[in-house]
């Protein structure tokens, strides 16, 4: 799929850039796996373009408390620690890329995700 600038296209193109992730519509949102696992999902159900991240424990309170403007406690997920990540005026590309990556690595099968420590 070309990158028409789009939110959306940005973070496709991240996503899809990681070892073995794959897209997959899901609840009429893309979302990003690895593994079978979501380690991403896009979504824009209060019309503003956002995705959804894993994080590690104490992330999610970190950077909502240091920018609840750009991060927040996503619906369904929140409770289990993931971050949702605002994508309109001029994201972060590479503090999305980094927090992807991060989710990524939580997400898949272990022995993958040792295998590309090594």
């Amino acid at each position: 799929m070309p990158d028409d600038g789009s939110p959306l296209s940005t973070l496709r193109a991240l996503c899809l850039a990681l070892p073995q992730a794959e897209e997959k519509e899901t609840w009429g949102d893309p979302t990003f796996r690895i593994g079978g696992k979501i380690f991403a999902q896009y979504k824009t159900g209060s019309g503003i373009p956002t995705v959804w991240v894993k994080a590690p424990d104490g992330a999610q309170e970190v950077l909502v408390g240091a920018d609840p403007d750009r991060f927040f406690r996503p619906p369904y997920v929140g409770h289990k620690g993931w971050v949702g990540i605002n994508l309109s005026d001029g994201p972060d590309w590479e503090e999305i890329r980094d927090l992807l990556a991060r989710s990524h690595r939580l997400v898949a099968p272990k022995a993958m995700a040792k295998q590309w420590m090594e």
